[in-house]
């Protein structure tokens, strides 16, 4: 003999189908905010080499410390009418080893690859560039 299984009453199936709307609707707003932050922090938005006399690195942070650092850039400009200042490229960098290199070599000239990101992340440093490559270092001809 077979037996029937009663159907479920209609009030159920109302609940059961807004149950899984729910968690369908949860789940593409979770995956639209993993995009969202991926976009805005992860995606690298632009990427280049910028040279010049390195200025200064300096390891710097409250709770995240990251290395930080100027390039100052051949040529001048200006800002504003009347005024004349440096090319200055402020920048991050993630590597220690990157980061010590630059740090025994600071005056010289140098040739560095960088990743542009939309915004900062605390733990990658205060700027939206980070140096991931050194390319080229020589003495700077004066």
């Amino acid at each position: 003999m077979e037996e029937e299984f009663p159907a479920l009453p209609p009030k159920e199936k109302k609940k059961n189908r807004f149950a899984r709307f729910l968690a369908w609707f949860f789940v593409i707003c979770l995956l639209c905010l993993a995009f969202v932050v991926w976009w805005r922090y992860y995606n690298v938005f632009g990427e280049g080499v910028k040279s010049g006399e390195l200025n200064y690195v300096v390891k710097k942070g409250n709770i995240f410390k990251t290395y930080e650092g100027k390039l100052i850039q051949a040529g001048l400009r200006s800002r504003s009418a009347g005024s004349i200042q440096s090319y200055e490229f402020e920048f991050s960098i993630v590597n220690d080893s990157i980061a010590n290199v630059m740090m025994l070599n600071s005056g010289k000239y140098f040739d560095l690859h960088y990743r542009e990101y939309r915004h900062t992340l605390p733990w990658r440093g205060y700027s939206r560039y980070v140096v991931d490559k050194i390319i080229g270092m020589h003495d700077v001809e004066r």
